[in-house]
């Protein structure tokens, strides 16, 4: 669908639902060619009950006063025993929805486990061309493990609460050192001046000249209150800066690179669950060796050829 669309939203909704329901082989009759056009993506992560969902929200609503049409993909996570998910992100969300320029889509995380949906990168290549400038992924909220998030978006924003700070703590290992943006939320509540301290301090550290060379991005440490409009003006002009910095700093070849490979492992690990649901009990009961190299042999098929 082109730029002209008269009703993108629609369309693109459509689009996701295919893709949503789609075995492997029929997600690959889509992908046989790159897409023309990119979306900016935003990766906004963060530890349950930081509030993502409502500082998406107010920060799609400003992002398009400035003329941006904003996609908006948020991922909820889904039971292990009935496999059914809330998808409560849409509701929350609910000021902005009716907002012709803003797109928004809940998912089910499904089998995923590092914060993202196991169809996500599929699902975010749907959305390329329906007429929207840039895609606002909000991941499921685990804490240590949404780390993968940072492979497929280009702006990672951190979101995280005052007086959190042995949820910090636990995420110095992996998810608070590669965030690009981090904001300290509910900034109106007791703690946020030194919660946003002790990151501005790790920050600093991770863009030292000798760990980057001296031409790195350090990541601002912002604090947003719902009380604060301007605070969000804050927010989407870091998200702006960012961009502007990466755009002539980065290796533009290897994100796609890093994006293509993401993607092709995601559908290789949805592939062998498609199989090993569809495996004979005679087949499961042998040794773990043979039952791998039997799913090897079913992997070297392409998805559809000699199935009924």
């Amino acid at each position: 669908m082109s730029k002209g669309s008269r009703n993108p939203r629609r369309e693109m909704s459509r689009a996701l639902s295919r893709v949503a329901n789609a075995t492997v082989a029929e997600t690959l009759e889509t992908q046989a060619e790159l897409p023309e056009q990119v979306l900016y993506r935003i990766g906004v992560t963060g530890a349950p009950g930081a509030g993502k969902s409502t500082l998406i929200s107010r920060l799609a609503a400003r992002r398009v006063e400035r003329g941006a049409k904003v996609a908006v993909v948020a991922i909820d996570p889904t039971s292990p025993v009935s496999q059914g998910s809330i998808l409560g992100d849409r509701i929350r969300m609910d000021a902005v929805s009716d907002d012709p320029n803003i797109f928004i889509r809940s998912i089910p995380s499904r089998r995923a486990h590092d914060g993202l949906a196991d169809n996500t990168a599929d699902l975010l290549w749907a959305m390329e061309g329906h007429g929207f400038d840039e895609v606002i992924v909000e991941t499921v909220g685990v804490g240590q493990a949404e780390y993968s998030v940072r492979a497929i978006v280009d702006t990672v924003v951190l979101v995280l609460l005052p007086e959190s700070g042995d949820a910090v703590q636990a995420m110095k290992a992996g998810l608070l050192e590669m965030a690009d943006i981090y904001v300290v939320n509910k900034a109106d509540l007791p703690g946020a001046e030194l919660m946003a301290g002790d990151i501005a301090a790790t920050a600093a550290r991770q863009a030292a000249p000798e760990i980057n060379g001296g031409d790195g991005w350090v990541p601002p440490v912002l604090q947003t209150s719902s009380r604060d409009a301007a605070s969000f003006a804050a927010l989407d002009a870091a998200i702006e800066a960012h961009r502007a910095w990466r755009q002539n700093r980065i290796d533009h070849d290897a994100v796609r690179r890093a994006r293509s490979r993401y993607q092709v492992q995601g559908l290789i690990g949805r592939r062998a669950e498609e199989l090993l649901e569809t495996m004979p009990d005679a087949d499961l009961d042998r040794s773990p060796k043979e039952i791998y190299e039997a799913l090897l042999q079913q992997l070297a098929t392409a998805p559809g050829e000699g199935e009924t």
